[in-house]
């Protein structure tokens, strides 16, 4: 699966780099065995934010996407889609992507982490539970998902990895909400392209079935650490 996912992310347009963070000597054989690059990190980061700026610190480029390895249906132009605002406005710092909820199952998913955004796009709040109430109201508002990849600029990463962990971030345990919690703004993007995170058994089955060459081994599985990918612009 590191495999699929290193390659559709090199697909990319606009990436300089492409590589693998992980504390695992077996993932990092994986990839230099198919002609990648990875980078070993300590094991001991508490999220994968944090493993991300540990090799961000090593990189020259502006902005920094990361990538989770368990994503292996992700798109490229989803990669190019969350990197392309840091070109046109220097108050963007970081970016994410968003979709809407189609199925009323994934409303009440806690696996589905859900967003809310203010008007000009930028979020309020990310929760596994339903998020906006959708009833009582006159005019209903579609609820969106939160699609897990995210965009840095390189030195707000770096800054945002040496915050403290935030109560709503372990609340919730999403990384992102550290970010709203230190009054950091979040840029939310519409994209028309979806993807799917290997979590349970139920995903790698759903994946196996929309894209078989895709393969992952198990579920679950986060020794895979994240797949970066830099940019200069």
């Amino acid at each position: 699966m590191i495999e699929h996912v290193y390659r559709r992310a090199a697909q990319a347009e606009g990436i300089d780099t492409v590589l693998v963070a992980t504390d695992d000597a077996r993932v990092a054989a994986v990839v230099e065995g198919f002609g990648g690059v990875a980078r070993m990190t300590s094991s001991s980061h508490r999220t994968g934010t944090d493993r991300l700026a540990e090799v961000a610190a090593t990189l020259t480029c502006d902005v920094v996407v990361n990538v989770q390895a368990d994503e292996p249906l992700i798109d490229p132009r989803m990669i190019a889609q969350v990197a392309a605002p840091f070109s046109g406005d220097d108050r963007v710092q970081m970016a994410t992507l968003r979709r809407p909820i189609d199925e009323p199952a994934d409303y009440t998913n806690p696996g589905v982490v859900k967003v809310v955004s203010d008007l000009s796009g930028y979020a309020l709040y990310f929760s596994r539970s339903p998020l906006p109430a959708r009833f009582g109201v006159a005019t209903p508002i579609r609820p969106y998902r939160h699609v897990g990849l995210y965009a840095y600029r390189r030195e707000f990463l770096l800054h945002l990895a040496s915050l403290p962990q935030t109560p709503l971030e372990r609340a919730e345990s999403l990384e992102q909400l550290r970010a709203l919690e230190h009054g950091y703004r979040i840029l939310t993007l519409d994209t028309e392209f979806d993807s799917i995170g290997v979590d349970t058994p139920d995903d790698l089955e759903r994946v196996r079935r929309l894209h078989p060459d895709a393969q992952p081994v198990r579920a679950g599985d986060r020794s895979a650490g994240t797949s970066a990918h830099a940019r200069r612009l």
